[in-house]
């Protein structure tokens, strides 16, 4: 009973002789699309093949034990994003230039987005706090949700701003959401949703005091840009001085070292010149009593 159970559930949900179904595959892994057609094991001289947007698609399985089981299957070894929506057909064609379409289906492509990263901005000047979330590498495009408590705190209308860019090199969605809004004791949470996959993705921070002061931040926190600018000139500054000082101090090293070359090299002159007075007058010696031993 479970070989026909199996080819009864290969037919029903996932091809149907008539009917287009979908077939969800994820980004970078194998897929398998499944037909089976009961009606093949009674033809005969016919030829199949799998149609992807009406062309035809390479198969390497062997068509003619395809027709005597009536399982026609194709594995696509790796999924890309750009067979989203592709349609996929098996065609049987008898020598009498008699054509039936066994199964038809399509695909659908999903890839998980990574967790989302919120970021605050502190507000300058009595305005409003500004909250960055961003999150990447999922298919197809997101949604991108903003809650304060949890949605007890509505939204303002204009102070959410979502960028959502398909990067080239993957065909993956990469989105960058900013909520910009006055919060004091509240909890702020981005909500990343990928329908297709029935994912759901949520960061939240809590505050409290954010006007006084002292809040506790959950998260990396991103200052205004004359804040940066202050530290880095500050950071600048202080790798300059620390140059100057290793310099300085290399230089004073390199006097020294110089100035006790020469004194060694001074000495090294004076023992010699010692030396050489004292072999002189050795053999002024000498001489001096050879002469009067000769007289």
């Amino acid at each position: 009973m479970r070989g026909p159970g199996l080819l009864l559930s290969f037919f029903f949900t996932c091809c149907n002789a008539w009917d287009e179904e979908c077939v969800l595959g994820i980004v970078g892994h194998p897929l398998q699309l499944s037909c089976f057609y009961p009606e093949a094991l009674n033809l005969a001289n016919v030829s199949v093949e799998w149609r992807r947007n009406e062309k035809k698609v390479v198969r390497d399985e062997n068509d003619n034990d395809d027709t005597l089981t009536g399982n026609f299957t194709l594995n696509l070894p790796a999924v890309d994003p750009e067979e989203d929506n592709a349609s996929y057909s098996v065609i049987i064609s008898a020598r009498e230039n008699r054509s039936l379409e066994a199964c038809s289906l399509c695909v659908r492509v999903a890839a998980p987005f990574s967790a989302p990263e919120l970021r605050w901005e502190a507000a300058v000047e009595d305005g409003p706090s500004v909250f960055q979330c961003d999150s990447g590498g999922g298919f197809p495009e997101p949604v991108v949700d903003w809650l304060i408590d949890d949605g007890a705190q509505e939204i303002p209308e204009g102070s959410v701003q979502t960028q959502v860019e398909l990067r080239e090199d993957s065909r993956l969605y990469s989105v960058t959401s900013y909520l910009s809004v006055n919060v004091t004791n509240n909890n702020v949470s981005c909500v990343v949703h990928n329908t297709l996959l029935n994912q759901t993705l949520t960061s939240t921070t809590c505050m409290w005091d954010v006007t006084a002061g002292d809040a506790v931040w959950h998260g990396p926190v991103v200052t205004r840009a004359k804040d940066a600018l202050w530290v880095f000139s500050t950071a600048l500054c202080v790798v300059v001085g620390i140059m100057v000082a290793v310099g300085l101090g290399y230089q004073i090293h390199l006097d020294r070292v110089s100035k006790r070359k020469k004194i060694q090299h001074q000495n090294r002159r004076d023992r010699g010149y010692r030396r050489r007075r004292q072999q002189s007058e050795e053999t002024e010696v000498v001489t001096l009593h050879s002469w009067e031993s000769n007289v």
